[in-house]
């Protein structure tokens, strides 16, 4: 039965005009408003953020970017304003740039305006 659905995840934000400017301006997403949050529309996906008045940021990924070059994806988003995360110890070390090329893929974390973790992964 569910093996032929489309499913989709979605997150809480505690402010949507925020999160609209965000994912929609500043990461140059599709954005449709519904009546009960936004969908970031994608072309075999979908993803909705709802608000949530007592909302609090997740402290985990909640959504990756697949992406050809992760310092392609950093040095571009960095022009938009966005500011990535920096783990200088630990297992998890970044660079200057904030981004970590360790065991696994090379991935950047950065966050949206209600705090939840986003990152630009290495395909």
């Amino acid at each position: 039965m569910l093996q032929d659905t489309k499913p989709f995840s979605s997150f809480s934000v505690n402010d949507l005009r925020a999160a609209k400017e965000f994912y929609g301006k500043t990461l140059g997403l599709a954005v449709k408003e519904e009546s009960e949050g936004l969908e970031l529309q994608f072309p075999d996906n979908r993803i909705f953020i709802y608000p949530k008045a007592n909302h609090a940021p997740a402290t985990f990924t909640v959504l990756n970017f697949p992406v050809s070059n992760v310092e392609t994806a950093v040095d571009e988003l960095r022009t938009r304003g966005v500011r990535f995360e920096h783990y200088p110890d630990g297992e998890l070390k970044t660079d200057e740039k904030g981004i970590f090329r360790g065991d696994g893929p090379t991935i950047a974390w950065f966050k949206d305006p209600a705090g939840n973790f986003l990152s630009v992964i290495e395909e």
